[in-house]
């Protein structure tokens, strides 16, 4: 079982910017695919980028895209997600997730086996 634990939310104003981390409990990080998602309330979980283990291939959301970068760091097990020009509409519960499954799809909840317990991120207007 993977532990995954997400830090770094908050409340900011609108355009400010945030990073959010999320740890991994074990040394073989290195070798999963990982990804962030967000669910505001009452909506389901959107996907909001995802990076492959060796960091070559990364895809993100369009809604954050050009504005958050994720990043890993596998020598400290961790992922990043650097959220800058943050909008009203950022406000969720961000989740980290970990190993796509084989077959699964990166942009959907269901396709990873781990997550987080997730960090909430307030953006006031």
């Amino acid at each position: 079982q993977v532990q995954l634990v997400e830090s770094g939310g908050g409340l900011a104003q609108a355009g400010a910017s945030r990073r959010l981390s999320c740890a991994a409990s074990e040394r073989t990080f290195s070798t999963y695919t990982m990804a962030w998602f967000r669910q505001a309330p009452g909506k389901e979980r959107e996907f909001v980028a995802t990076i492959s283990s060796s960091g070559v291939r990364i895809y993100y959301a369009d809604s954050v895209k050009g504005r958050f970068t994720i990043s890993r760091d596998n020598a400290k097990n961790t992922v990043y997600l650097q959220m800058n020009s943050l909008k009203p509409e950022d406000t969720a519960v961000y989740y980290c997730a970990a190993f796509l499954k084989s077959g699964g799809s990166y942009y959907t909840p269901s396709g990873y086996d781990y997550w987080g317990q997730g960090t909430q991120v307030t953006v006031s207007s």
